[in-house]
């Protein structure tokens, strides 16, 4: 069996991981269920009646525990990264690097003296951190740049003026400029744009949906200008069973929901605003991938179903399980059962447990009545 880490993070719901887990809430938010050996937060495995962090596990037997092929490609590390997000308030704006990046940034930040621990530090680690998100309950996000027409009539039907060189960006086609242009107004200029930008969204008008958004991030961060940033982007809903893939670079804001989140096994956050934690401006404009994107959402085509991203770290299966299901791994799972009361080889599982399954378990079957996901290599 697999121990998940809970994560505390301030824009959690107080009651969603409670009531999928079986538990009474804390009174806290819980914002991030974790399962995986991310050495921040590495989940608990109890095998043979003693309990140990699973990045120890697999790192006193990669080959055993990853197989050879992951092991070779990835070295002693698990790649991919499950969480459950439990979303009650908007998350930060927020984008992540490519591998090179990564690389790039956190040497640079090691040379600087910076601890890997330090709360100024931007990069935690040298990984990527493509993610996927699979929604549990309606969840909702900004990502990914609308195209520049649409970011500029939106912008325009505010009425607020000090956004006109941004809107005159735009309308040349240079999101990027006027993403660069948003994000370093001095501090007085800025929080003005946001304060007019907040006011106008709370009047009726056009893009209705994207205006209510904007006011629930202006009551939240007053003052920060990522609340006109966040209308640059697309507006997307996913309903129970949709996904989207989030690359490196995608400029995007959590918004509110409950979804199964798979990542690459790394904790680089390159924030840009709408956030108490670290904001990296020139980091973030680094990075970030101003075309174009409308994100297409994946839904699934039945009862099991996986989800294929492009990158070879992870991908993810979405069964619904009533009777029986046979799978065939091909390297090593974590096998989280979202809801009901199911069996994963041989371990009986409910809402928030999770078993690992080294390399080599072979074919087992997963049994019962429930909502099963296995997170494996791609």
């Amino acid at each position: 069996m697999l121990r998940g880490a809970v994560q505390p993070y301030a824009w959690g719901s107080r009651e969603a991981l409670p009531r999928i887990m079986g538990m009474p809430p804390t009174g806290e938010p819980q914002a991030e269920l974790w399962l995986g050996a991310h050495p921040r937060r590495p989940s608990i495995l109890r095998r043979s009646g003693e309990d140990c962090p699973l990045d120890q596990v697999i790192a006193a037997d990669p080959v055993g525990e990853l197989g050879a092929d992951v092991a070779r490609t990835f070295g002693d590390e698990l790649p991919f990264l499950l969480k459950i997000l439990a979303v009650a308030q908007p998350l930060s704006l927020q984008a992540h690097p490519t591998k090179r990046q990564a690389q790039a940034g956190f040497d640079a930040e090691d040379h600087q003296g910076i601890s890997v621990d330090a709360d100024h530090r931007s990069y935690r680690d040298r990984n990527h951190k493509p993610e996927l998100v699979c929604a549990l309950e309606p969840f909702t996000a900004f990502c990914g740049f609308r195209p520049p027409s649409s970011a500029a009539e939106l912008l325009g039907s505010l009425g607020v003026s000090p956004l006109d060189p941004a809107i005159g960006l735009l309308r040349e086609n240079r999101a990027d400029r006027a993403l660069r242009w948003l994000l370093e107004r001095p501090y007085p200029a800025a929080a003005e744009i946001a304060h007019q930008v907040a006011s106008a969204c709370a009047r009726p008008g056009p893009f209705p949906d994207e205006r209510q958004w904007a006011v629930r991030i202006g009551e939240q961060h007053p003052g920060d200008v990522g609340v006109a940033i966040a209308l640059l982007l697309n507006l997307v809903r996913l309903e129970p069973g949709e996904a989207l893939y989030l690359g490196a670079g995608n400029l995007h804001v959590y918004l509110h929901g409950v979804a199964v989140e798979i990542m690459a096994n790394s904790d680089n956050v390159l924030r840009g605003g709408l956030s108490v934690k670290h904001v990296d401006v020139p980091a973030l404009l680094e990075v970030v991938d101003c075309r174009p994107d409308d994100v297409p959402v994946v839904a699934p085509d039945g009862p099991y179903f996986t989800f294929r991203p492009p990158v070879p770290d992870f991908c993810l299966t979405r069964i619904e399980v009533s009777g029986s299901v046979q799978c065939h791994p091909t390297g090593p799972e974590i096998v989280l059962c979202a809801s009901g009361n199911v069996s994963a080889a041989g371990y009986e599982i409910v809402g928030g447990g999770a078993v690992w399954l080294p390399a080599g378990t072979g074919e087992y079957e997963v049994a019962g009545a429930g909502l099963v996901f296995r997170a494996q290599t791609n």
